[in-house]
Order: structure tokens, then C-alpha cells, then sequence
């Protein structure tokens, strides 16, 4: 068997905006600066799920206060579930990405887009890296007990799945 390069053009980064996502995004970056890589960052919101709180996770209050008043009615249907379109969300993961280019100040990292959908988030996934063609899903991965070994966590799930590499990071202490 004859081993070949492998060829990452297209990463997919996932994020749910925890700490383990936070630092897989450091794999990521590192992942597309070696490979002259683009990164488009995915967050999938449930349905029922709130944005406001994982928002803490990777903007500072100066920030999500500048969006709260750039966006207080969008943000607030979006948050109430009221509008399908997260602007609120999306903005806010852009302005994550921008603070993450200035932080790697060094790296050439070409940001491909941020995408927020909301949906079962394992199967949003795997939707979106087939349509755009990515060659690797890197995502964090979580030791939730007995329940979350039970139900799958959505790593397992995209990685029991995909057609593709992926990169699951757990969180290191």
C-alpha cells in the first residue's frame, strides 16, 4: 500500500462556543495554516436553544453589549425563537473569528464563512460538510457520564457517519 499526502483544502470547524470547542478552534487554525487551509466555523443551534449564554464563553461584555444595541430587535426574536434567520448569532461567532485572526496574528488564516443553522446539530453537520465539499470536521468533544454515553454525543455520531476525517479535541486541563 502506497501512503499519500493528505489533502486539506476545506476544514469544517464546529462549534457549540465552549471551552472544548474554543480549544479545538486552536487545532483548526493550526490544521489550515499548515496545509494553507480555509476554515468555514458552523454553529448549530437547536431549536429550543439560547444563544445569549455560550455568548459569555467568547465575547466580552463590551462586545455583546455593541451587538445588543446594533441588534436589540433582531437579537430578541432570534432569541425568543420568534425569527429563523440568527443574526444575533452570527454576528457574534464573525466577531469571535475576527478576535481569533488578531490572536494568530502571525498565521494567514483565510476565514471561507460563518454559518449559524439551527437543527439536530450531528446531522447539520454532516449536511453541510458534504454540500461544501470539506476535508476535515474538527470539533470538540465532551465527557458528559453514563447519559451522554448513552443517548451519543454528537461527536461520536458525526464521526460514526461522516465520509470524511474528523478531528475530535477534548477539553485539556
Amino acid at each position: 500500500m502506497k501512503v499519500q499526502m493528505a489533502q486539506i483544502k476545506k476544514i469544517l470547524y464546529t462549534t457549540d462556543l465552549s471551552d472544548t470547542s474554543l480549544q479545538a478552534f486552536s487545532y483548526a487554525v493550526s490544521l489550515a495554516n499548515c496545509y494553507k487551509a480555509s476554515i468555514t466555523i458552523l454553529h448549530v443551534m437547536a431549536d429550543d436553544s439560547d444563544i445569549e449564554p455560550f455568548l459569555m464563553n467568547v465575547l466580552d461584555e463590551d462586545q455583546i453589549q455593541a451587538l445588543r444595541n446594533r441588534h436589540h430587535a433582531e437579537a430578541m426574536e432570534t432569541l425568543t425563537g420568534k425569527r429563523r434567520a440568527n443574526v444575533f448569532a452570527k454576528e457574534a461567532i464573525s466577531q469571535f473569528a475576527e478576535d481569533v485572526k488578531t490572536d494568530f496574528g502571525s498565521l494567514s488564516l483565510d476565514m471561507d464563512e460563518v454559518l449559524v443553522l439551527r437543527g439536530e446539530p450531528a446531522k447539520k453537520i454532516l449536511e453541510v460538510s458534504r454540500e461544501h465539499k470539506h476535508d476535515l470536521i474538527v470539533m470538540g468533544t465532551h465527557g458528559h457520564g453514563i447519559i451522554e454515553d448513552f443517548l451519543g454525543s454528537v461527536a461520536r455520531k458525526v464521526t460514526r457517519q461522516a465520509s470524511i476525517p474528523v478531528l475530535s479535541v477534548p477539553l485539556m486541563k
